[in-house]
């Protein structure tokens, strides 16, 4: 008999269950890859506003078109990912070359040069955008599907997906900086110049972190047979849709979706308002603009890598808690504690005391920290119910959907962020002068946002279906069913 959701069986994972290291570790230098990019993208988009004076609105057009192709384009990968039978498997030819293109059209996205026009920044930087979100698409949907399908065992999933966080997680540890190292006049004569250096580093990391679990990684699914009846273009587009609303049908996956959408994008359109915050609230009575980024830009070096450090406590602190008491609830207890961390940020704006926004960081940490490492392991037990209800494996599919669905909510994010730093009555040539009703909004966005998107998304997961007893049932079902083809 199953017990409750609230009382689950505590199972233990058995050895053939376990990853080895080696391939525990490869397939996290992936996360290297992947996150590396969003770390950076974010901080170096500044310099088409600060370093080439684009208007605010059109660098969140900049950021929203590239990010809807995007989204659109993952249903085709991760059908054709799930699809694909080659004698290297179905993920790895794609993240192969997903890597190589994603890291070389990040390289050049930055190539910048003063004396051009708006337009051509805005025309160059969007095209090659648009190159690098393809490839990169290619690469991340097929690794994501990977890491689902590499151990059968609830907890072990979780274990994966919290090594792999861990190495996601380096990259922030420097990508606060981004500006204090872009404005350090004694490496660059200035933040273009530093933008443009910064970007070969980071391309070649997307390079590297990405081809290896394409080479080293084993696919547990990589065998599949390949189908007896050729399709044809209009039979393949028929099943891609078909996949798309089938995969909608999931319940479980839904709300897994629709929390992190709530989360992650809450947390992403508030973040675009702590920069502007800090240089000209925080340092507001600075001697001078530039004065306010120097400071400023330290201040955020320390915050993002003091955040950095305390996410990664918190991945291993979400890794052990969730196999003591299940995901669910692990995920309701993390995701209170960060939103208890941005209320916090509404005290450490402090002019005076600069550094007391530290205090809200540790709180925060548990937001995205534990939001990536627990539904990366439930999406993969979705997974398995829904080979159960379908009969098959459709990891890409789900990978391509979920994060449709964020890069959906970043798109919108990216637009409405520019809109409401217009609406805020921010103007660039003003300076530190700028209004205190623009300041007080400001705060008001960075701070509200991700409090009721949290608290929204703490409300849907409260009935997420899959519980640990659940999930070890599925997979016996399907095992038996294996067994018996």
């Amino acid at each position: 008999m199953e017990q409750a959701m609230d009382q689950p069986t505590h199972h233990i994972t058995a050895r053939e269950d376990r990853i080895p290291f080696f391939q525990k570790a490869v397939y996290s230098s992936g996360a290297l890859a992947n996150t590396i990019q969003a770390a950076f993208l974010g901080q170096m988009v500044i310099v088409l506003n600060l370093g080439l004076g684009i208007d605010p609105f059109l660098v969140g057009v900049i950021g929203c078109i590239p990010r809807i192709i995007d989204a659109v384009l993952d249903p085709v990968v991760g059908y054709s990912s799930d699809n694909l039978r080659t004698r290297f498997g179905r993920r790895r030819p794609l993240i192969f070359f997903g890597a190589i293109t994603a890291g070389l059209c990040f390289t050049l996205m930055f190539q910048l040069f003063p004396g051009h026009s708006s337009t051509f920044y805005f025309w160059y930087f969007l095209g090659f955008q648009v190159l690098f979100f393809i490839g990169f698409t290619c690469f991340s949907i097929p690794w994501i599907a990977l890491g689902y399908e590499l151990t059968p065992d609830y907890h072990e999933r979780t274990r994966l997906q919290g090594a792999s966080n861990f190495i996601g997680q380096l990259p922030w540890l420097v990508a606060p900086w981004c500006w204090a190292i872009m404005h350090n006049k004694n490496w660059f004569p200035d933040i273009v110049h530093g933008g443009r250096v910064l970007a070969f580093i980071i391309g070649g990391c997307i390079v590297a972190g990405g081809i290896l679990p394409a080479i080293f990684n084993k696919e547990h699914f990589g065998n599949l047979p390949k189908p007896t009846e050729k399709k044809s273009p209009w039979d393949v587009l028929k099943n891609l849709f078909k996949g798309v609303v089938t995969t909608f049908k999931c319940r479980a996956f839904v709300k897994l979706c629709a929390a992190t959408f709530l989360i992650f994008n809450g947390f992403m359109l508030a973040s675009a308002f702590s920069l502007y915050i800090v240089f000209f609230y925080v340092f507001g009575g600075a001697s001078s603009l530039d004065a306010a980024y120097g400071g400023g830009g330290k201040l955020l070096g320390v915050f993002g890598s003091f955040s950095a450090v305390c996410t990664i406590g918190v991945i291993f602190l979400t890794t052990w808690l969730s196999t003591k008491i299940g995901k669910r609830k692990t995920f309701l207890i993390t995701i209170s504690i960060s939103v208890v961390g941005y209320a916090l940020k509404w005290i450490g704006y402090n002019p005076d005391q600069p550094y007391l926004l530290l205090i809200a960081a540790p709180f925060v940490a548990f937001g995205l920290g534990s939001l990536f490492t627990l539904a990366g392991s439930m999406v993969a037990d979705v997974c398995d119910f829904d080979e159960l209800q379908t009969g098959e494996r459709r990891e890409g599919m789900f990978s391509a959907v979920y994060w449709w669905m964020v890069k959906l909510g970043l798109a919108v994010a990216s637009l409405a962020s520019g809109y409401l730093l217009n609406k805020t009555g921010f103007h660039q040539e003003l300076g530190l002068a700028q209004a205190p009703e623009t300041l007080f909004w400001m705060r008001i966005f960075d701070v509200g946002i991700p409090i009721v998107t949290s608290l929204a998304a703490i409300f849907v997961i409260m009935t997420f279906e899959i519980s640990e007893d659940k999930a070890y049932d599925i997979r016996k079902q399907l095992e038996e069913r294996r067994g018996k083809a």
